[in-house]
This record gives structure tokens, sequence and C-alpha cells, in this order.
């Protein structure tokens, strides 16, 4: 019985570090992702931006036939020309790019 439980803080642990790695190496196309729109939408080539908060996010869908996608979610401060603005950009695993969408309600918009 130990033996299991030493190895069920094996994989709880590797899974954390694991997690951590994939925010890690997803952070910088992220960033890279949030300046690019920013850059359009305020019409300022120098802003900054700032990683406000990360996690991962598990698929909704999850089950033996059907799975989703893990993704990694950056909430994303750039300010830039007198302005300032909030991006969530999504990472999806397995996929090199990211995509930034903009602040507000996402759901029942009229």
């Amino acid at each position: 019985m130990v033996k299991f439980e030493s190895l069920g803080v094996l994989f709880a642990a590797t899974g954390c570090t694991s997690q951590t790695e994939f925010l890690d190496n997803k952070q910088p196309i992220a960033m890279q992702t949030a300046l690019s729109r920013a850059r359009f939408a305020l019409n300022c080539p120098a802003e900054t931006g700032t990683v406000l908060s990360r996690e991962v996010v598990q698929p909704s869908l999850q089950g033996p036939l059907v799975s989703g996608i893990q993704r990694a979610e950056f909430t994303i401060g750039v300010e830039g020309c007198g302005e300032r603005k909030t991006y969530v950009v999504i990472c999806p695993e397995g996929e090199e790019g990211c995509f930034a969408t903009g602040p507000g309600n996402f759901i029942g918009r009229q």
C-alpha cells in the first residue's frame, strides 16, 4: 500500500512540473500574440505587456471516445501610446500558435 501512495505523490509532482513547463514554453508566443494584436488595435508600435495570470485549462470533453485539447490560457495586459488593453490568449497543446481574444462578455452578447 505504501508503494502506491508514493507512486501517487510522484505522479502528482510530475503533473505539476509538466504544467509549469507547458506554461513556460507557451508564454513567449502568448506575449507576442497579445502585443501583435495590440499594435493593430491601438495603432501604436511601442507597447509593453505584462502577464497578469496564467493557467492550464483542461478540456471540457473527456472520456473514453471523445477528448478535447488541453490549453494554456494567459491574461495579458498591454500598455502603449497612453492606452491600456487586456487580452486573453489561448494556446492549444500540440500547436505552434496562439490566438488572442479581447476583454468582455463572451456569452450572450447582443
